[in-house]
């Protein structure tokens, strides 16, 4: 069923950074304590049962997004946490409608050079599958129509570096191609660490940010654990209703300890919240002292930050091994929102600048669009807003899609062999 809504808003929201992801779910939590308690200057700690009271699903809420009547933007997969569906969505450039179309596999339609055989394979999240562009206008489909031969793309909005590394590991194969392409944006790095989505990022009419499978990390051990989705199949969602079963399953869970730490900051008299998250940082390798509400969500942040790049490191190795043992190549990308390069056009600072260093020492070519975007900014007099206006309606807009698809192209060729079509000696000259 397709489902045409106007959801400007929410893809705006989705395409926020981890930290402002955060701070909107403590302040949702901040703002409903304040107006329960107002008058009280010295509110309690948030405890793990308060905040997950306050992100609970109804059974109507579970029962209709399973149903494919609710939530119209994914539906319900065991293994991955949540697939795509068609739909129709008022959500691109000009206010223009996108259409949305999915294959039997799950993944977004192929167009060009449909029936040709494929060597490329694509993975990743919203930048991946490209939000607000109809099906002909991914950077896929500009990379396919440029190199004559088909692109399939399998990413998923939403998604983390670990789930995009899982549906890999399926689809390769499904449909195996000799030619990766892996795209990482910069909050995939967190939600590898989210065992459920609705803990850091507030529920949305059209999406519920479900269960998904992740990862369990601890950088003083340099633990790296795969973890399954908590709810392995539709009925066990509704256990998301269950007050008494999201403490008992969630009450120890790195994101919930998170954020907690940014919810009790807060708070005017915090300190019931210190050791804990004392211990925590300790536990994980971070030595601090906590005394104020500001050093408790620095901390909070630091870890949360170290330990997401951790995770994706560690993944960008399974990655590669995979690749290895499979004689495939691997092309990674990294992608950003509007917010983030705009941040780096006027401060010069990047979040993941240790992830871009790690990426740097291995030696491994790879495209990073912050760095691409720069370079074509430069040649710019407009300002940086204007800039990015003119590649993002949230996501990339149909010329977003462009400039990806050509800033990935130069590695792209030089990884592929034999060479695509069109960059074949004499191909001009055939029949």
């Amino acid at each position: 069923m397709k489902t045409n809504i106007p959801r400007r808003n929410f893809l705006k929201q989705s395409a926020f950074s981890a930290a402002a992801l955060g701070t909107l779910a403590v302040t949702s939590l901040a703002r409903a304590q304040n107006k329960s308690k107002s008058g009280d200057k010295s509110p309690a700690a948030v405890t793990a049962r308060d905040y997950l009271k306050s992100i609970l699903y109804t059974k109507d809420e579970v029962k209709q997004w399973l149903a494919g009547k609710a939530f119209p933007f994914a539906k319900y997969s065991s293994e991955f946490g949540w697939l795509l569906r068609d739909a129709r969505f008022q959500d691109g450039m000009n206010g223009s409608t996108s259409v949305y179309t999915y294959g039997p596999l799950d993944e977004r339609i192929t167009i060009h050079y449909k029936d040709q055989p494929c060597r490329i394979n694509t993975y990743g999240n919203s930048y991946t599958q490209c939000h607000q562009v109809s099906d002909g206008e991914t950077w896929q489909e500009v990379l396919a129509a440029h190199l004559q031969e088909p692109v399939r793309n399998f990413g998923v909005g939403g998604w983390s570096v670990y789930q995009a590394y899982l549906r890999m590991l399926k689809e390769e194969q499904r449909a195996p191609a000799e030619f990766i392409v892996f795209n990482i944006y910069d909050d995939d790095h967190f939600r590898s660490l989210d065992s459920w989505r609705n803990i850091r990022v507030p529920k949305h009419e059209r999406f519920i940010e479900p269960t998904l499978p992740y990862v369990a990390v601890n950088l003083k051990e340099g633990r790296f654990e795969e973890r399954p989705n908590v709810c392995p199949t539709p009925e066990s969602v509704y256990n998301l209703c269950d007050l008494d079963w999201a403490v008992e399953k969630f009450k120890d869970d790195f994101g919930l300890q998170i954020m907690l730490a940014h919810s009790n900051a807060k708070a005017k008299n915090p300190e019931l919240a210190y050791a804990g998250t004392l211990k925590f940082a300790t536990t994980h390798g971070i030595a601090t002292r906590i005394d104020t509400a500001e050093a408790l969500s620095q901390t909070a942040d630091a870890l949360h930050h170290q330990s997401a790049y951790f995770a994706s490191q560690k993944i960008v190795e399974k990655v590669d091994a995979f690749a290895k043992a499979q004689n495939k190549k691997v092309l990674f990308v990294l992608s950003y929102p509007p917010k983030s390069v705009t941040r780096f056009a006027k401060e010069g600072v990047r979040a993941d600048q240790p992830f871009v260093d790690y990426m740097t020492k291995r030696g491994q070519p790879f495209v990073d669009l912050m760095k691409d975007h720069m370079a074509d900014f430069a040649q710019y007099k407009s300002d940086i807003k204007d800039y990015v206006a003119k590649h993002c309606v949230g996501h990339y807009n149909p010329r977003g899609n462009q400039f990806c698809a050509f800033a990935i192209l130069p590695k792209l060729v030089e990884m592929l062999n034999p060479k695509p079509m069109s960059y074949r000696p004499g191909a001009a000259l055939m029949k």
